[in-house]
């Protein structure tokens, strides 16, 4: 059989690095008072504020798996948003809704500080997108005045302190390159300057978090390459782009590739920037109008998960939680896992199988099954082995290059059934829908 490797891309699987430099400042300087070496390591490992990489999830089910909300406080969604196995989410955190008063925030009142806690007591990291004008700076939905940056940038600042030491991503603007978000007009000078100015400022106050951008509309490479070259990649850890699209989630894969391929002219040499995809969807009422079933939205959800996490995307986050609404001929009204009113829909089931079938496995290479819509994921968790598998194309059977076995085969909503094999290969049939074999031997 052939194997298709699983590459890391640039993904970091340490806490915290040390440098030798400092390793060595600690030790002269504690040597000097007589304290042993070792003991020096331990307390400069605890204690020393040099903690320089700050991580992004391991590539493991389902770290990196979060949902787009709509709503601060504590409400009950929290408890479904665990319970599915989701590990972020994302939510704007609105500059207007904070600072009415010109340099006073207020976090609690606005539902901000019930959020942050809710999450952080459930295990739920947050990606929070600080955006979307102030009319006390700011005419329009946009940043645009020097005196709107230092604003904003303040704002920033502010929120970062706040919600410090909780290894918040915080996103700088959303999907700034169309006119919905960022008026009169998408313009790259203004949204890298307003970058620039918040970066250091939301570094400083929040050393447990991340600065990611640009959050753009789609895959963009012009524009991207624009942003690029005003030198938005010195400033930011992270590369956050929204990969919808009418199609199926594997053709994201050659976006990736140029992606990565562009972003390797432009970064900064020795730095890694990983890509995050930070808002991905599909609605019932697809981008080209056709209406998808919910089995095909949950099919979808899946497949976009783990083809990101096979690309070495350490988060993604599904647009959207539950349903905006109930306008049957809004697109916006069915985004959701859930209905409007928290009823779960097969994406919900869909993720709650996926997050729990193969919990702490990680792709390990891809199982070429002789077609490129074909796909089959080795992955592994320890000794322990399982595959994933499904096909862009009609249901039909394939063989499985695996050697013999015994094992649970979990659907895409959790049914299960034992099989066991005895010779090399296991012809098993396979449709859109990706199913779980979890390997015993």
């Amino acid at each position: 059989m052939v194997l298709i490797p699983q590459k890391n891309y640039g993904q970091e699987r340490h806490l915290h690095l040390y440098s030798l430099p400092m390793i060595r400042y600690c030790y002269r300087r504690w040597a000097s008072f007589g304290i042993p070496f070792a003991l020096c390591v331990i307390l400069g490992l605890a204690a020393c504020p040099c903690t320089a990489a700050v991580q992004l999830p391991a590539l493991t089910v389902p770290n990196g798996f979060g949902v787009n909300i709509h709503f601060r406080g504590q409400p009950r969604d929290l408890v479904l948003i665990a319970d599915a196995g989701f590990k972020l989410i994302r939510m704007d955190l609105t500059w207007e809704a904070v600072e009415r008063k010109k340099g006073v925030y207020e976090f609690e009142k606005s539902g901000y500080d019930a959020l942050t806690k809710g999450c952080s007591e459930r295990g739920i990291r947050i990606l929070y997108i600080l955006d979307y004008g102030n009319r006390l700076y700011e005419s329009d939905r946009s940043v645009r005045t020097e005196q709107g940056r230092r604003a904003f940038a303040a704002f920033a600042e502010a929120a970062a302190a706040r919600y410090s030491g909780k290894a918040i991503l915080w996103e700088v603007w959303n999907e700034s390159n169309i006119r919905q978000f960022w008026r009169p007009q998408p313009n790259v000078d203004d949204y890298c300057k307003l970058v620039e100015a918040a970066a250091p400022r939301l570094k400083k106050a929040d050393p447990s978090g991340l600065v990611v951008a640009p959050a753009t509309s789609t895959i963009p490479f012009r524009w991207l390459e624009n942003c690029f070259k005003k030198g938005l990649l010195k400033w930011i850890d992270a590369l956050t782009v929204h990969p919808y699209r009418p199609q199926p989630p594997e053709t994201v894969i050659k976006d990736y590739a140029g992606l990565r391929e562009l972003i390797s002219r432009y970064v900064p040499e020795g730095k890694k920037m990983p890509i995050i995809s930070g808002e991905w969807g599909y609605s019932l009422i697809n981008w080209d109008e056709s209406r998808l079933t919910e089995q095909r939205q949950a099919q979808y959800l899946v497949r976009m998960f783990l083809v990101n996490l096979y690309r070495g995307i350490p988060v993604s986050i599904w647009y959207d939680w539950k349903d905006d609404g109930t306008n049957p001929n809004e697109r916006e009204h069915h985004f959701g896992s859930m209905t409007h009113d928290l009823k779960p829909k097969a994406a919900y089931l869909a993720a709650k199988t996926l997050s729990a079938a193969i919990a702490g496995y990680s792709i390990d290479q891809r199982l070429d099954l002789g077609s490129a819509k074909d796909f089959a994921f080795k992955l592994t968790r320890g000794k322990n082995e399982a595959v994933v598998a499904w096909t862009m194309d009609e249901a039909h059977d394939i063989i499985l290059p695996i050697g013999p076995g015994r094992g649970m085969c979990i659907d895409i909503l959790g049914s299960k059934t034992r099989l066991s094999w005895k010779a090399d290969g296991l012809k098993m049939s396979i449709s859109e829908s990706p199913r779980y074999l979890l390997i015993s031997r």
